[in-house]
């Protein structure tokens, strides 16, 4: 697929910013060369970074260096690992350093603790294979190269969150650099008014360098994908809506309607097809997991690839895209989805538009419920959350994205309630406040405060702000 990227911003660059070069030699890339060109580009390619500089840190002590030479110039300090979710930074970097955390990673699995450490730039599939060869897995997300931490401090939404909650509350401990160029610790034990905090503020705080999470008890999962034809996407909504009202939280799914264009590198199955799929896991011995899906398969799905799988192929059940893509998206939660609203979402998302699919994921159960050990973010909202999400490869298809989005939502606000996914929250420029519905009463003032106090210079800039 051939991509442009668009919405740019202007260069702004200091010509001290040079001192910059001395931090992390070899690693710093100022405008103007073709290094900082290939560094500065995200995951997401609808989004034109332009900072100051662009860093790609190899160690932690790159990443203190950085920062207090950043903080010393008036530079603001942005982390970035993947950029699945850069559109928030959108015209905000001509005065920051991006620091590019993707080179710095690794891990580290306890198997008898079942723990891992994750380094601040590692995606989740290393993490799953590493924990796997331990019979272990990670509440990890629907693509394998999402950035863990990115991911995780955001919520993080798993198809094991409805029995083991957000990814979030796997969280042990977080080491950062803060603001003022400190590498701390954070634990339940250790500062643990920062730890409390960063479970949900993120990249608000420092700059994360690693994590220590908990693991999941699972080798193997019973997982897989439905699909039909997309005529028969009534009956699919319809049958979907109803069956996840029922369900154990063993199960965790979701619901696309889904827009393919013709495409030779797509399987004939989806090549040019409007198709709808149910995907997920069931964390049940088989002849349960055939029990409690029983009633999808007698909807006839053309395609069945539910079966008993290693759980690191879960990481490729939910077919994200496997490199990077333009993409703009939208996403609003939703309570119980009863008839009329299952109808509605049907037509909304086989309307004609620019989207490549509207998705419904079931959450609730243990979604929804904090444990006490959480930080500031510890619980998901609602029952299912709206996703929408396009192909943008230029500024027009971009708006049209965003237009055709804004419409499904619109179609479905009867059945919207309050919150917010932060982990889907991916809208150009949200400005300060806009996220607090995505935290409890409370937590949202406790949570700027605490960011008053590490960072009362406000140097750091995360793509979400909180607090």
């Amino acid at each position: 697929m051939t991509t442009t990227t668009h919405r740019t911003e202007p260069d702004h660059t200091e010509p001290d910013h040079t001192a910059l070069l001395g931090a992390a030699p070899g690693r710093v890339h100022l405008p103007g060369t073709p290094e900082y060109d290939a560094a500065r580009v995200p995951w997401n390619l609808a989004i034109d970074q332009r900072p100051a500089a662009v860093a790609t840190p190899h160690t932690v002590e790159e990443v203190v260096a950085l920062v207090r030479t950043a903080r010393r110039l008036g530079l603001r300090v942005a982390p970035q690992s993947t950029g699945h979710s850069a559109a928030p930074l959108q015209g905000r970097l001509a005065g920051s350093l991006l620091l590019r955390m993707h080179e710095l990673t690794g891990v580290q699995v306890d198997g008898a603790a079942r723990t891992a450490r994750v380094v601040g730039g590692t995606t989740w599939a290393p993490v799953v294979q590493a924990a796997a060869e331990h019979g272990l897995t990670a509440a990890h997300g629907s693509a394998p190269d999402v950035g863990v931490v990115g991911y995780t401090l955001s919520g993080g939404m798993s198809f094991y969150g409805r029995q083991h909650g957000l990814a979030v509350n796997h969280v042990r401990a977080v080491e950062l650099v803060t603001p003022d160029g400190r590498l701390v610790r954070c634990s339940a034990t250790e500062e643990t008014e920062l730890f409390w905090a960063v479970r949900g503020a993120g990249g608000n705080l420092g700059v994360v360098v690693a994590l220590e999470i908990d693991l999941l008890p699972h080798a193997q999962v019973y997982a897989g994908m439905l699909l039909w034809d997309a005529s028969a996407t009534d009956r699919v909504v319809s049958g979907w809506a109803r069956w996840v009202r029922g369900l154990p939280e063993s199960v965790t799914t979701s619901l696309r309607v889904m827009h393919f264009p013709p495409l030779p590198e797509l399987p004939p199955f989806l090549s040019g097809r409007d198709v709808v799929v149910i995907d997920g896991a069931v964390l049940e011995a088989d002849a349960e997991a055939g029990r409690l899906l029983a009633p999808l398969r007698d909807l006839a799905p053309e395609l069945d690839t539910f079966g008993r799988v290693p759980a690191p192929a879960l990481l490729d059940v939910h077919m994200d895209p496997p490199a990077p893509t333009p993409a703009a998206t939208a996403h609003a939660v939703l309570g119980h989805l009863d008839v009329a609203g299952a109808a509605a979402f049907a037509r909304a998302s086989l309307e004609p538009s620019g989207l490549m699919f509207t998705e419904l994921r079931h959450v609730g159960g243990a979604f929804g419920r904090a444990p006490e050990s959480a930080g500031a973010l510890g619980s998901l909202a609602g029952d299912l959350v709206l996703h929408c999400v396009g192909v943008a490869p230029t500024p027009e298809a971009f708006a049209a994205v965003q237009r055709d989005s804004a419409a499904v939502l619109a179609a479905m606000r009867p059945w919207r309630v309050a919150g917010r996914s932060l982990t889907f929250t991916d809208d150009p420029g949200p400005q300060a406040g806009s996220c607090a519905d995505a935290f409890g009463a409370g937590a949202w003032a406790r949570v700027a405060e605490v960011r008053r106090s590490v960072d009362p210079g406000g140097v750091m800039q995360a793509s979400v702000e909180v607090g």
